[in-house]
This record gives structure tokens, sequence and C-alpha cells, in this order.
């Protein structure tokens, strides 16, 4: 497995140098504009070639347009400032989110914060933004370039000094200069683009021995992903995890002045441009089975990544619906952003063909599946169920107190 320790070639892609000239950012723009007024990219780039554009250099302008138009999701109308890498993008934190981050260092009272392993500098920009001095290091020297122009950009609109982003290895970077620390350890191979994943977290850099050495030094944040194995959270860590939209997009540890005191277990959840939190001092016990309820409450990913479901049910009013299955049930209905609520309509057969003939007697062609203790592939089920009819209804698949298998039909309040 190759790792960004291993030096495997990152040079850029073809073109892509021009990018970061003036004459490159004014194309791009104009590119951008012309797509965003309807043309296609065969059109744009029939055009650019017919002008003397040279061949890599039209195929860099038309896949950053992409790139900036699948940031959005991350960036907002930011994304139209910034270059990426598909790489790059891939990891980065969305701005929300680190705005968030920022948002610790600036309350714990840092003034210059060390971005170690920046990539685009998604962290810095928010540091920027927070009114602190972001000292950023990117092992990759092209990714460190990308992220010095968002850094310009952003820092030219906030009328401050453009900060130096260091191309070398953070294990290495001289940290006597900063008061605070965030690490964001590469988790995919070396490139900019058709990158893999890396499983262990033995490889990622920097390391989590060296993130967590830092952390007995400095006031630190280290951003990993959410499907952290939970062993390897240090017991003086904060550990928060974050879900956008219902989809869990990272796990954050805080040690130092940028954790909370009394606070070992967080779920932070944005839905939309609104922020809600649950935090704890540890993880929750679950609370006891109980029949079940009209109401079936499915609680965010982030809330069951921390354990605390039993907290969660506690202000609900609720019980397991099974034991050790992340559903809860209940007999009114409250509406949380920590859980997506559904009224229970009935329960149907389990048996597949006796399914089919219930879903179809209801007239139920468009079907929503969850599933949690129940072996089943969704989207092979829901085309063996041969679904026809106008009803669009939710079937959960789960146990029930019991511990059997049950088929809920069921509608989201």
């Amino acid at each position: 497995m190759i790792t960004r320790r291993e030096h495997a070639s990152t040079e850029p892609l073809p073109g892509w140098e021009f990018l970061l000239s003036d004459n490159g950012i004014v194309a791009l723009s104009d590119v951008c504009a012309a797509l965003e007024s309807g043309s296609t990219s065969d059109a744009v780039g029939r055009g650019l070639r017919s002008s003397g554009r040279a061949p890599d250099e039209v195929a860099a302008l038309l896949t950053q347009a992409r790139l900036r138009e699948k940031a959005r999701a991350k960036f907002g109308s930011l994304a139209r400032e910034l270059l990426f890498t598909p790489a790059a993008l891939e990891q980065a934190t969305r701005i929300a989110i680190a705005h968030g981050h920022a948002a610790r260092f600036r309350d714990a009272g840092c003034d210059r914060v060390a971005d170690l392993g920046c990539g685009l500098g998604t962290e810095s920009i928010a540091l920027l933004t927070y009114g602190l001095a972001p000292v950023a290091v990117e092992l990759d020297a092209f990714t460190a370039r990308i992220a010095a122009h968002n850094l310009a950009r952003v820092a030219a609109r906030n009328g401050v000094p453009s900060p130096v982003v260091a191309s070398g290895d953070a294990a290495a970077f001289d940290l006597s200069a900063v008061d605070g620390a965030f690490l964001d350890p590469a988790r995919r191979t070396t490139g900019h683009h058709n990158t893999r994943r890396i499983a262990s977290p033995d490889d990622y850099s920097p390391s989590l021995d060296f993130a967590y050495g830092i952390a007995e030094r400095l006031p630190t944040g280290v951003k990993l992903g959410p499907g952290l194995d939970r062993d390897l959270i240090p017991e003086d860590a904060e550990a928060q995890w974050v879900s956008v939209d219902g989809h869990v997009v990272e796990t954050a540890l805080w040690f130092g002045a940028v954790a909370r005191p009394g606070v070992s277990r967080a779920a932070l959840v944005h839905r939309g441009d609104e922020t809600h939190e649950m935090t704890a001092a540890a993880d929750a016990s679950d609370v006891d089975v109980r029949p079940m309820g009209e109401y079936l409450y499915e609680p965010d990913g982030a809330v069951i990544r921390a354990r605390l479901i039993g907290a969660l049910a506690e202000t609900l009013g609720a019980g397991m619906m099974s034991p050790g299955i992340a559903y809860l049930t209940a007999d009114a209905s409250i509406s949380t952003p920590f859980a997506q609520v559904f009224r229970v309509l009935e329960r149907l057969p389990v048996k597949e063909k006796d399914l089919r003939k219930a879903l179809a007697a209801r007239g139920i062609g468009s079907l929503e599946i969850k599933k949690r203790g129940a072996d089943v592939d969704p989207a092979a089920l829901r085309a063996r169920l041969r679904l026809r009819g106008r009803e669009h209804a939710t079937l959960v698949l789960t146990r029930d107190a019991d511990g059997r298998h049950c088929a809920l039909l069921a509608e989201r309040c």
C-alpha cells in the first residue's frame, strides 16, 4: 500500500500549472460563467480549442470547473473563488464544520494555529475568518500551492496578509511559534486523483501517535474518519462525531484547552443552516426495551456513534425497540433534530411472498426501505417486491422486543 510517507509521484496533472497563472484564473472564470449560463462542456471545450488553447489546458479548465461545482456542497458560494484537486476535495472539511473548529481555538485564546496536513487550506481559511493566524503545512508540493492560492484569495477579501503555506512533512515541522495545532492526517493514498482510502490508522500521515504527542503539549484538534475505532480514542480526549443532513462525516478529537470540561462524548448535527449538539461526560447506557409504540425513532448517525442513544431516549420518553438495535419506540411523536420520526401504521408479514402481496393490496408502488438487525439488501428486495401502485410508504425491517424479525409499514412524521 502506498502512503504519503512513501513519496509516490504527485506531479500536477497536465495543464494544471496553467490554472495557477493569472491567465489561467481569468480563463477559468470565463469557463465557469459559460457553463453557468447554459453552455455545454463540449461547446465550451470546442470554443477553447478553436481559440488556440492547448488540449491539456482545456482539459484542466473543464475539470476544475466541474470540481468547483461539486465543491459547492462543501464550500457554498466560496467555491467560486477556490481551486481544487479531486483527491483533496474528497477529504476537505466542509467550511461550516471548519468554522466550528476555528471557533474552538479562538475561544481557547489561541493566536497562531498550525494546520498540519492542510490540504486545500479549508481549516486555515476558517482560522483566517475567525481572526487567527494559520501556519499551514502540506506534504504534497502542488497541493500546497493550491492551498496558498486559496488562502491568498480569502486573505485579500479579509484585508489581511496572505499566510505562507510550507511544503514539507508535518512530522518535522517546528511548532515553537504556534500556540495550537490542528491535524487532518491523510487517509487516502498519494496523488491528486484516483486515490484509495487507507484502511489502517497505522498508515495515516502524520500518524496518530504523532498527533497524540502534539496534544500533550498544545491545544490540539485531530480530524479523523467517522468510522474511527473507538479503542484508538485517548481517555483525555473529547470525541465529537459530526453529521451533515443525516450523514456522519467526521470524528474530531479535541485536547487541552480546545476540549470542553466535563465533555468526552458529543454528537454535532448539521441540518441545513442549523446546528444542534448533544454532549455527555461518557457513553450513555441504553434504556430498557419496551413493547412497540405508535412511533419509531431512528437516531442520527452521530448520536449512534457517540453512543448517546440512551440519553436521547430519555428526552423522548422512549424505549429500545430491541436489544442492541439503534431504533427507539414511543407512544408520542416529539420533533427532534437528533432523530427521524416515523408513525408505525401496521405490522406486515416478514415472509417475502406474503409481504409482496400485502404491499400490492395497499397500492404501494414507491417504497423506502430501512433496516437494522435484518440481513437484507434493500435495493435487491425492492426489485423482487415488484411494486405497483400510486402510494408511497416506508418499510422498516428490524427486530421487536422479543428479538423476532418484523416488517413495519410506516410513514415519516
